[in-house]
């Protein structure tokens, strides 16, 4: 006997498969976000060389963020999610085992970690636009379903920091990259098998062979969606600048600060992990109660409390605890960010155009990457790390006050018509759909 429609519509086995991965995965990245740079001083005694590290490693996000979309599209998100961790895996374990053969140079570990970064954007982005079917399939809300999106994975980020840093402790940086492909390996077995059968995640009926032209008018499509709208580009904009910023904190700035004034890669792991339980709470308490609070107030609050203060904490301060307090601060304010942005980016971008314009607007949030972990590592260098830390948190602070100065933001708390007859919050997801910030 086949199953009912409602039955169908409520499977929540495919959104379950998601956010496992999404956990695995997220867990083996906080081992790469604290395991490389680790590596890289540990092996150099350089930020500026971590700097550069940082920008191989960001420079092919941004290239595979804009052109992923319309791939996606005829790849299949299912395919295109499992190919990424599994290259992903190969790369990251790569680096320990060449050098434990003696075998690595720095221009084979900038490769590498280049190659990383050029996979992983496509299969990130393959699962967030999937968000919505799941969602839908699983009988709940998309709003609770991104801020569930998000928690887990910063469930994940603040277990994965914590681990990395008693293993770099105890095993040292090259064991815990071999650690971090074995998630990769995880996270695609997850999908392949958990998200097998559901039709959007199936390359796009229709989609013809790919072209140059085709291929181009199809970005060109995403580019001039996201020109268009006033509100997605000034998110785009902003996210931009404060992800360069926030890549200078976490491939450079950080670690440094934790190796000169903290102790060690375990005082980092705390406060990585102190961050990443905060903003768990946060976007849980965001998935209950935060719907009934005006978008732009939550979300301009939250990222003054999220960005500055914790760089300027840092240079004023050798000792752990004020920065661990001024940590979890800010992961409570990170915690809301992305499930109003999820949502918000679903509302507003249609269907047919959702792998597109989230590759154009994923490629713009990580457009600053590259240029914030480089700017990092050679300021350090040249005016010491105090003064670098409050140059980037002063331009934190100035990037984080535009919601409240222009008008375009406002149209975040425009919450899209109901249609006739639609059911109840929690009972069915948004027909409008897109991509969270990374």
């Amino acid at each position: 006997m086949s199953p009912s429609p409602l039955r169908t519509s409520r499977d929540r086995r495919p959104l379950i498969a998601v956010l496992a991965a999404n956990t695995v995965s997220t867990a083996g990245s906080s081992l790469t976000l604290i395991g490389v740079p680790w590596f890289v001083l540990q092996t150099t005694g350089s930020a500026g060389k971590a700097g550069v590290v940082a920008f191989c490693a960001t420079l092919p996000v941004v290239v595979a963020a804009l052109v992923a979309g319309p791939v996606i599209d005829r790849v299949g998100r299912r395919r295109v999610s499992v190919l990424s961790d599994a290259v992903c895996g190969v790369a990251v374990g790569a680096v320990p085992l060449l050098h434990q053969a003696g075998l690595l140079q720095f221009w084979m570990l900038c490769v590498l970690m280049a190659v990383s970064g050029l996979v992983h954007t496509p299969g990130m982005t393959a699962r967030s636009v999937l968000l919505p079917h799941l969602a839908e399939h699983a009988g709940t809300s998309l709003g609770r379903a991104a801020s569930l999106y998000d928690a887990v994975s910063r469930g994940a980020r603040m277990i994965g920091a914590a681990l990395a840093g008693l293993l770099i402790a105890v095993c040292g940086a090259g064991n815990v990259l071999l650690l971090d492909a074995v998630t990769y390996a995880v996270s695609a077995a997850l999908v392949a098998f958990g998200v097998r059968g559901v039709a959007a995640a199936a390359p796009r009926p229709g989609a013809d062979r790919i072209s140059f032209a085709g291929y181009r008018a199809e970005l060109a499509e995403g580019w001039r969606f996201l020109m268009g709208h006033r509100l997605m580009l000034g998110i785009t904009c902003m996210v931009m600048l404060t992800n360069g910023l926030d890549q200078g904190w976490g491939a450079v700035l950080l670690p440094v600060h934790g190796r000169e004034e903290l102790g060690g890669a375990a005082a980092v792991g705390l406060l990585v992990s102190l961050f990443g339980g905060a903003a768990l709470v946060a976007a849980l308490c965001y998935g209950a109660w935060g719907e009934r609070f005006p978008r732009r107030a939550v979300f301009a609050a939250a990222f003054l409390c999220s960005g500055a203060p914790r760089y300027v904490v840092a240079a004023c301060t050798g000792t752990t605890l004020p920065l661990a307090v001024t940590m979890t601060l800010a992961g409570l304010g990170a915690g809301m960010l992305n499930p109003v942005l999820s949502t918000l980016f679903h509302e507003q971008i249609p269907e047919e155009l959702r792998s597109r314009v989230a590759g154009v607007s994923t490629a713009g949030c990580e457009l600053a990457m590259p240029l914030g972990g480089l700017a990092a590592g050679l300021l350090i260098e040249g005016l010491g790390p105090a003064p670098t830390l409050l140059l980037f948190g002063g331009a934190y602070l100035l990037t984080t006050l535009s919601p409240l100065v222009f008008p375009a933001w406002r149209g975040m708390d425009r919450r899209p018509a109901a249609a006739p007859g639609a059911a109840p919050d929690g009972e069915r997801v948004s027909r409008k759909e897109p991509a969270p910030h990374g």
